[in-house]
């Protein structure tokens, strides 16, 4: 993640926004929406601007709508990235904020949702959220992932999966280039046990799913496209 496209557009962060609640899930702060008799699960992890950021709250209620109980668990912290801070710029910052870490923590917040009768598990990360769920997708922790313009994921992540995986890639991405997701789609292709694609939007940029303008009609367009696709992946695995 060398990324200046990581910090593009960051959003104006509120901690009221969206239709759910926070809530303690795991012992991390967590925006929830959907009903908890609900017994599917979707967790959200956020790109580096965090769990408030608006239009990510927006896509869990979106998600909950269709019937999941979903969870946007505050892996920052309460530390989210904030490019104006000229004293901890984004390789500074990814230093205390390990996706690795993430990892573990996630794994409590399936476990908390799994004692509370959820039965399948699924999860999707935005940029550096996506790290999190490709080591989510090494064992039988979620029963679907989706990976959204990720970074920091290796051919070496890929070749690891055990969980079918859906990668949403944009055009422009110095992040995470077509090129490399050819590759991805190349692992996945000879890995007939584990069920997964790649698909690359025309004419978007790195983190077009979740830092959209809402006056823009075309990138509000093709975010709701690549919403559906991930919706349509954990229609297809969660049951």
């Amino acid at each position: 993640m060398s990324g200046a496209q990581c910090c593009d557009k960051p959003p104006t962060l509120s901690a009221a926004s969206g239709a759910g609640c926070v809530t303690q899930v795991a012992g991390l702060k967590s925006y929830v929406s959907g009903s908890p008799d609900f017994k599917l699960a979707i967790i959200l992890i956020s790109d580096v601007f965090g769990y408030e950021a608006p239009n990510l709250r927006k896509l869990a209620d979106k998600v909950a709508a269709a019937g999941y109980h979903v969870v946007v668990p505050d892996f920052l912290n309460g530390d989210p990235h904030d490019p104006k801070n000229a004293e901890k710029p984004l390789l500074e910052w990814i230093k205390s904020h390990s996706p690795e870490h993430a990892v573990e923590d996630a794994k409590s917040v399936i476990a908390a949702l799994k004692s509370q009768g959820i039965t399948a598990v699924g999860a999707a990360g935005f940029c550096w959220g996506a790290k999190v769920v490709v080591h989510l997708g090494k064992s039988d922790d979620i029963q679907a992932g989706v990976l959204l313009h990720p970074s920091l994921c290796t051919i070496d992540d890929i070749k690891e999966l055990k969980t079918p995986i859906a990668v949403l890639g944009a055009e422009i991405d110095h992040i995470s280039p077509p090129a490399l997701l050819k590759q991805f789609e190349e692992i996945l292709s000879s890995k007939p046990e584990v069920d997964g694609y790649v698909k690359i939007f025309p004419g978007v940029a790195h983190g077009w799913t979740v830092r959209y303008n809402m006056e823009d009609e075309n990138a509000v367009k093709a975010a709701e496209e690549a919403h559906k696709d991930m919706l349509d992946w954990f229609t297809k695995y969660l049951h």
